[in-house]
């Protein structure tokens, strides 16, 4: 008889979650480390299914990456529902404004560029804007709508990757990896988000803070819009995502390490962007505010690969984590197998020509 194969992840997000849930299916035996699963950027994360609306021309990789684990959604979700029964989408649709003639000239650059690479957009008037958001504010002149653009609870999609590993036998420890090298399984995927470089120091991975805000709505309010709100206000991006309790507000970006302190300008700024978009939030209830760190690379792209012969590092998605799971998962798993996968490709961590192998051994541990 075979003997098992073993498997470390290191990291509890969406990506860890996911990665050892599919491979204790495929028949590993995983064991998932971290002090806080479920935690970090994936719990404070907005939930948005974005790569078309957020296309700019030049950004060809990103743009095909995206597309590739969006079209995996819908089959990821579903298999996801059959093993837990959790419906993870809040939204099918997501509709980009603007509020100025620079914004709405932007948005036909993107429907122009997108739907030259075989991708669906539509430029909307303003009556066209009210027609489908009627609770958006009458300055908006012009809108993108994705009509294949949807959002997801990450909330609902971390509790029931939980629920689905335990189904799978999964083993999670609540302990920090101080020492890859230590570790003694066959192999070992590391998916600590914006924390992996202190386990792999020359990994291109930074921190980007992030604040969101949570509203909940109260009676006599406004309801939220059915579709994602993306815009920029006074330069500034925002988004709006709906919940079953309300909307959620993002997000600030800042370069400040892992300072987690949520800033008065950083509230400030959100509810009055958000408010610029839809009016009615002001009645809402401001549940909760709370700071994640984006694991941002270079070219924007993640990197998903081997970094040795024992080593799959599975790191750096940025601001689209949660849209880029299934293909993050369906790219290990085909590593672990012993091949490549044509979609992540341009993924692969080695386009960094400084990540030759340091000594493990040296690297602080994740916490």
């Amino acid at each position: 008889m075979d003997r098992v194969r073993t498997l470390a992840v290191v990291g509890a997000g969406a990506v860890g979650l996911a990665v050892a849930w599919r491979c204790a299916v495929a028949g590993w035996s995983v064991t998932l480390f971290d002090p806080a699963a479920g935690s970090g950027a994936s719990w404070v994360a907005g939930g948005m299914l974005a790569p078309l609306s957020e296309g700019w021309p030049g950004e060809e990789r990103v743009l095909e990456f995206g597309a590739a684990s969006l079209a995996r959604w819908p089959e990821f979700a579903e298999r996801i529902r059959v093993e837990t029964g959790v419906e993870v989408f809040v939204a099918e649709q997501t509709l980009t404004v603007a509020l100025d003639s620079a914004d709405a000239a932007d948005l036909r650059t993107v429907a122009d560029w997108v739907g030259g690479h075989g991708h669906e957009l539509r430029v909307l008037d303003r009556a066209g804007v009210r027609a489908l958001e009627p609770t958006l504010s009458r300055t908006v002149r012009a809108g993108l709508l994705a009509p294949t653009e949807p959002a997801i609870d990450n909330r609902r999609l971390l509790d029931a990757l939980r629920t689905a590993c335990g189904s799978a036998g999964v083993e999670l420890r609540a302990e920090s990896v101080e020492d890859i090298d230590a570790l003694p399984h066959d192999q070992i995927v590391l998916a600590a988000g914006a924390a992996s470089p202190r386990l792999w120091p020359r990994l291109p991975v930074r921190p980007v803070k992030g604040e969101i805000l949570r509203l909940r709505h109260r009676p006599g309010a406004a309801p939220p819009p059915d579709r994602v709100i993306r815009a920029r206000v006074h330069g500034r991006p925002v988004y709006l995502v709906p919940r079953a309790s309300g909307i959620v507000v993002g997000a600030t970006q800042y370069e400040a390490g892992f300072d987690a302190t949520v800033t008065v300008a950083g509230v400030r700024d959100l509810i009055a962007d958000a408010e610029a978009i839809v009016p009615g939030i002001g009645e809402y209830e401001l549940a909760e505010s709370s700071v994640g760190f984006r694991p941002s690379s270079p070219d924007n792209l993640p990197l998903i690969g081997r970094l040795t012969d024992r080593l799959v590092v599975a790191t750096g998605h940025g601001r689209n984590g949660m849209l880029t799971v299934p293909l993050t998962v369906d790219a290990v798993s085909s590593l672990l197998a012993g091949e490549v996968l044509d979609d992540a490709k341009v993924a692969d961590p080695q386009r960094f020509s400084a990540l030759s192998a340091p000594s493990l051994s040296s690297a602080g541990g994740i916490r």
